[in-house]
């Protein structure tokens, strides 16, 4: 008996998205659930013995804060009941887990953290995080309070584990990695393919949104007539706009998508690219690996185990642009084994990263 707590439960985040496909997923037999989550943006959705509770919500700080309160008196009541034995909370955002009832046990899944999100977590930063000092000391303080709350934790890579140890917790922290749904993201190969290279993802700073314009430049230094297509919104926006404009010839800019056009896009590219320099574990890189799109990224520990080099995908040094672009040409000349690389990870996206395997995997963390 289960109360997830999520306040903003609609909409194409990746939270959103990954707890869609969970309870899309929960295996016949498993213990009743509550979804506690807002209603903005709703829109109308099921699933078998989840019971979905909504609780007044906008998206502004002040508005977290009595979300927080008021799931913390539904909680309470909930547990009263015998409802409930666990709370599994998500985040970001922070605020609502401040509220959590010491008398239930918490799972805390945490996506990401803050350390990770500053670019601090690395030796080498590759970003300028977009909070000052006193904002990031006052949301360490926030997960630090979190984590004294929480019984046991869920990260979705490796890093993120390391991540969690290095704010002190002590409890057992399991990795599940976030995934896709593979009946939903079947690769239809009579498909056309409009665009050579795919990105998809949050248009910002830590998500690489000034590399990919420089990488963009210098593979279309390379290849004139490559297609390069981005899918996509935030808070650079503007600015990759503007540096992309003299390139509008290879590059479309889509902007803010529906998320049921994306497999769309995925059947007309032939290449997924990235350079995001921090992730939970990235919904999208995984979608593009069930729709047999091969993949190029930065080398770091959150896509250990999913992009292996000339198996699924191709890794770079991160910022190293001369091999990146080197790395996306010769997928592009070499149709076989691009190819070869996507069905390959299709195959570790249906052994490793389903949802039908997933679910049960996380309900395993409720069981003890």
């Amino acid at each position: 008996m289960i109360a997830i707590v999520y306040p903003q439960f609609y909409g194409v985040g990746g939270i959103a998205r990954y707890l869609d496909s969970f309870l899309t997923n929960l295996p016949s037999g498993h213990p009743p659930i509550y979804l506690v989550t807002g209603d903005e943006h709703r829109v109308e959705r099921s699933y078998p013995g989840v019971e979905i509770i909504h609780i007044p919500f906008s998206s502004s700080r002040f508005n977290l804060f009595i979300w927080g309160l008021q799931a913390r008196k539904l909680l309470i009541r909930l547990h009263g009941e015998r409802k409930i034995q666990w709370v599994n909370l998500h985040f970001p955002p922070l605020i609502p887990g401040l509220f959590l009832p010491r008398q239930i046990p918490v799972v805390l899944t945490a996506h990401t953290t803050y350390l990770g999100m500053s670019g601090r977590f690395y030796e080498t930063r590759h970003f300028e995080s977009q909070w000052s000092n006193a904002s990031l000391t006052i949301k360490s303080w926030m997960e630090r309070r979190i984590f004294s709350l929480t019984s046991k934790v869920i990260t979705l890579t490796e890093q993120g584990r390391q991540e969690v140890l290095a704010y002190g917790f002590k409890g057992p922290v399991t990795v599940i990695p976030n995934g896709a749904d593979v009946k939903l993201f079947t690769p239809d190969e009579s498909a056309a393919k409009e665009f050579d290279v795919l990105f998809c993802g949050r248009i910002e700073f830590r998500k690489g949104s000034r590399a990919m314009v420089e990488y963009c430049r210098q593979l279309i230094a390379r290849k004139s007539d490559v297609r390069i297509c981005i899918v996509g919104y935030g808070d650079d926006d503007a600015w990759v706009t503007e540096a992309l404009a003299p390139f509008a010839q290879n590059v479309v800019l889509t902007g803010k998508l529906p998320f049921s056009e994306m497999v769309g896009y995925y059947n007309r590219s032939r290449v997924y690219a990235s350079t995001s320099y921090y992730e939970g574990l990235p919904g999208t890189c995984l979608e593009a690996m069930s729709m047999q799109l091969p993949v190029v990224v930065w080398d770091f520990l959150f896509y250990r185990g999913l992009v292996i080099e000339g198996e699924t995908g191709s890794l770079a040094s991160p910022n190293d642009f001369v091999a990146m672009v080197d790395k996306t040409l010769a997928l592009l000349s070499n149709a076989k084994q691009s190819a070869q690389m996507g069905r390959n990870g299709r195959a570790l996206l249906e052994s490793d990263y389903s949802w039908s395997k997933l679910a049960g995997d996380i309900l395993e963390v409720f069981k003890s």
